[in-house]
């Protein structure tokens, strides 16, 4: 497990599934995902079949939140799309339990996500796709070190309109500098 303050980052568990189920089909939850369907806990068991056959670095965590009653499930987070050669990789968060939104868990998890990405995997260059709509994620992205790298004009379709969707990232070095 990978800790932080009030927060862990570990592998996520069969039994996290139905609670994901729960976070995905929320149409709140869904409005700033890639996730525009609903679906079932059938396809949430395929996916987790899926996650589990790629690269370790390349699984999905669970974020928890340490609370009075114990360890508390509330999104996930992960690296996708690893390059070794280039030591790059898209990182992905989510907050799925509204409950805990607003309150920084998603800024902390994604510190905690950098940390382990130039620390452990020795990545060079972390990115990710943001929604242009989505202020309260970009917002946390700047503040962990994120700069705009560019912007993909009209490339979602969400909602009845089509919404340009940005990239950011950030370098170790940038990192480092960001973080002393």
């Amino acid at each position: 497990m990978i800790y932080a303050d009030r927060i862990r980052l570990r592998a996520i568990e069969r039994t996290d599934l139905p609670s994901f189920v729960g976070f995905f089909n929320d149409p709140e939850v869904r409005e700033n995902l890639s996730v525009y369907l609903p679906f079932s806990q059938a396809a949430e068991e395929k996916w987790f079949e899926e996650n589990l056959s790629r690269q370790p670095e390349e699984q999905a965590m669970a974020i928890e939140v340490h609370d009075a009653g114990g360890w508390t499930l509330i999104g996930s987070c992960g690296f996708m799309n690893l390059k070794g050669r280039d030591r790059s990789a898209e990182v992905g968060i989510s907050i799925g339990n509204k409950a805990y939104w607003n309150q920084g868990y998603g800024r902390e998890a994604m510190l905690l996500l950098l940390k382990h990405g130039f620390n452990t995997l020795n990545l060079n260059r972390i990115y990710l796709q943001v929604y242009e709509t989505n202020e309260r994620a970009i917002h946390v992205y700047e503040k962990a070190g994120f700069v705009l790298e560019g912007r993909q004009r009209q490339a979602r379709y969400r909602d009845g309109k089509y919404i340009d969707v940005l990239l950011m990232s950030v370098i170790k070095s940038e990192w480092l500098d960001h973080n002393l």
